[in-house]
């Protein structure tokens, strides 16, 4: 025979994980449906999170100012606590119904997706 020809192979398992780890990293990445519900669903349950809790930390913080003058912490003119305690509270006392607002819409906006998708999900497990 003319030259042997030898087939040699080596497999790394190791080295094929982290072939295909660097390979998943490139390839664009497709969405479930699972995965959309629960990004959905998240997004519904924490909307009006971030508006509230600033207009609440905004109240509280000019409550504390009020509190820092009825202390005498700050020198000032003595109406400034009730100005700046009655300008927290009223701050402070939308915060709730702003967030509750906000969720609704949101939850009213995300709705026919979310049963839409539910819908999807269950029927295929049937």
């Amino acid at each position: 025979m003319e030259g042997n020809t030898i087939f040699t192979y080596e497999y790394s398992a190791k080295q094929n994980k982290e072939v295909e780890s660097i390979r998943r990293k490139y390839l664009p990445r497709e969405e479930s449906k699972l995965e959309q519900l629960k990004r959905l669903d998240n997004k519904a349950q924490s909307a009006g999170i971030i508006p509230s809790l600033c207009i609440g930390i905004i109240g509280i913080l000019m409550f504390g100012i009020a509190t820092c003058f009825g202390l005498n912490v700050f020198e000032g003119e003595g109406w400034l606590k009730y100005f700046f305690g009655i300008a927290g509270i009223l701050t402070m006392l939308p915060a709730y119904p702003i967030y509750k607002y906000i969720s609704s819409k949101t939850k009213a906006r995300l709705t026919p997706e979310i049963l839409r998708l539910t819908d999807e999900l269950m029927s295929s497990f049937k």
